[in-house]
């Protein structure tokens, strides 16, 4: 079969399309043929700590498809099931929570290929009313921002809530979700392009992360910020988030090490949490979230999977504005 490898060199450098060992499933297992994938920011940090001597891989955690093979203990009725790919493997409960989660696309091989072999608790359903691309881009940030949002943030309907950096697919799966709760959203963005964009999908406020975040936000506060920045932006969270607002942190795109105020923290009763990826439980629910408000994932653009490269750069240069997507052909 055809696959993305990341093989040799670090960085994009080391993405090849080629021939690789077709397979077959084994016990608890199905082959699932891809009709679409989907790229993640995490894809790029592999391929960033990844060396000549690390053994070949294919990248990818998002990706829908039939199911075209069965391992024993599988039933075979499966076969010809539409499903989309909880790429959270092994952590079924929700208050079970792994150490690291292990995770679709590295340390095993994913969804960059025309087929992926998985367990078979993690081929779910796919939702008929999404097609092809829109499930291929949607299971690792939506289900991180479903997370974040409610088992973890804690929403509820009326809450304001800031999401710095609009643009991935995290922030825009939050954006979408929060505002089919009920939440009052803002968003910033230093470009103006993608203000506006947010705008147009619904978000009440959006301003520029390099101005005075006081006076963009007109003396408003917030009750929950989605931080997948860190330190680039972490000491703004303090000057808006209202006294018992919640800060939940989930990635660290500007760096690993923040100092906190502490008095900034206990005197208003600020809780920091993190958060990381999600349960089969949860997986199941947000997918039942989705179809109850008929939410589509925002497409920035669909690539063949021959073109995945320049998926990748396009990616790394920051402009998009949702998920990029890949189609198998």
């Amino acid at each position: 079969m055809k696959a993305i490898i990341h093989n040799d060199k670090n960085g994009l450098e080391g993405l090849i399309y080629k021939d690789v060992t077709d397979r077959q499933p084994g016990h608890g297992e199905v082959k699932v043929r891809l009709k679409a994938a989907g790229l993640n920011h995490r894809d790029l940090f592999l391929m960033a700590d990844r060396t000549a001597n690390d053994a070949p891989l294919i990248l990818g955690s998002d990706g829908a498809g039939l199911i075209e093979a069965v391992g024993a203990g599988v039933p075979t009725s499966l076969v010809d099931t539409e499903v989309v790919i909880n790429p959270c493997i092994g952590w079924e409960k929700t208050r079970h929570v792994p150490l690291v989660p292990a995770i679709l696309g590295g340390p095993s091989d994913g969804t960059l290929a025309e087929s992926v072999i998985i367990p078979a608790q993690n081929a779910i359903s796919k939702p008929a009313y999404l097609s092809w691309e829109e499930a291929g881009v949607l299971p690792l940030s939506a289900l991180t921002a479903f997370r974040a949002l409610f088992t973890r943030g804690q929403l509820q309907q009326g809450d304001h809530v800031l999401i710095p950096g609009i643009g991935g697919g995290v922030a825009t799966y939050a954006m979408l979700m929060a505002l089919a709760a009920g939440a009052r959203v803002s968003v910033t963005s230093r470009s103006e392009a993608k203000q506006q964009a947010a705008l147009a999908h619904g978000a009440h406020h959006a301003f520029n992360s390099d101005s005075d975040w006081k006076e963009s936000m007109n003396g408003d506060t917030v009750d929950l910020v989605l931080d997948s920045i860190g330190p680039a932006t972490f000491d703004n969270y303090l000057d808006v988030i209202k006294p018992n607002g919640r800060i939940v942190t989930f990635g660290a795109s500007s760096g690993n090490q923040i100092e906190i105020p502490l008095r900034s923290v206990f005197f208003p009763q600020i809780s920091i949490i993190g958060t990381s990826m999600g349960s089969s439980e949860e997986f199941a629910d947000m997918l039942q979230f989705m179809e109850r408000h008929s939410l589509h994932p925002i497409i920035d653009s669909v690539f063949p999977l021959q073109e995945t490269a320049q998926a990748f750069y396009h990616m790394q240069q920051g402009a998009q504005l949702g998920n990029i997507g890949i189609r198998m052909e």
